[in-house]
């Protein structure tokens, strides 16, 4: 059995399907595996719309896909529902407008302009005009936690001592500490994203595949066997040894 993932994506459109170019070409050789996307669809890159649009389109034909929920997926929705609800997640100083949080980006895919520029009542009532009712919904049935194989597939991380089923949304989309801290295993491999990193890194307990799309860096998409991972290239699988 083998699985794939995709790290967090951040509007990129043009990365995300060469990722699936990538994982076609390895399916191709080793037969068909499931593939999950660890969220973050939206933010910061220039297609967030057409990223969405993608995901959907090949949910609808059929594909063998998951597709999780980011924190920056829920604030979006969150955003497009009620602008002044607050994101516990999130610091209290900052806003999904503020451009260092890529909210402007992802509502200009829409056709909404100069966002963080704007009043947000206005801003609020175009995005509600202009983003179709059909993505929120998507966005609000994304999982927040998939168990396949010998992993558990989520976007941020999940909060030690705590098990599987009683994990919050907010911690599954949003932990940093203590998770990235803690060095014992965690019962599947966790595979996640959220925290950039430089490249795709297997810790042995956990599977790090935010390589940085978000800020210019590649869009890393992996096989797993077990819980051992290869990193997928146009030359081929590379696998990602664990640290000794």
């Amino acid at each position: 059995m083998h699985l794939y993932a995709i790290g967090d994506i951040h509007g990129h459109l043009d990365l995300l399907q060469q990722a699936h170019d990538l994982i076609a070409a390895d399916m191709a050789r080793h037969g068909p595996g499931q593939v999950v996307h660890l969220g973050d669809l939206v933010d910061r890159g220039p297609d967030s719309r057409g990223v969405i649009d993608f995901l959907m389109q090949g949910l609808a034909a059929g594909q063998d896909w998951v597709v999780l929920m980011g924190n920056h997926d829920r604030m979006f929705r969150r955003f497009v529902q009620d602008p002044h609800e607050p994101e516990p997640g999130l610091r209290a100083d900052l806003g999904w407008l503020h451009p260092k949080l890529g909210g402007p980006d992802t509502l200009r895919s829409y056709g909404v302009v100069n966002a963080a520029d704007r009043p947000v009542a206005k801003v609020h009532a175009e995005a509600r005009a202009a983003v179709p009712q059909a993505h929120l919904d998507f966005i609000a049935t994304r999982p927040t936690l998939h168990l396949a194989g010998d992993c558990a597939f989520v976007h941020a991380g999940i909060r030690p001592g705590v098990a599987l089923d009683r994990q919050t949304e907010t911690d599954l989309v949003w932990i940093r500490e203590p998770f990235l801290s803690e060095g014992t295993s965690f019962g599947p491999l966790i595979v996640h994203g959220h925290t950039t990193i430089d490249q795709a890194t297997h810790y042995g307990n956990r599977l790090n595949l935010d390589s940085g799309a978000a800020y210019g860096g590649p869009l890393s998409a992996v096989v797993i066997e077990g819980r051992e991972a290869a990193l997928l290239t146009p030359q081929g699988r590379r696998k990602l040894a664990v640290p000794r």
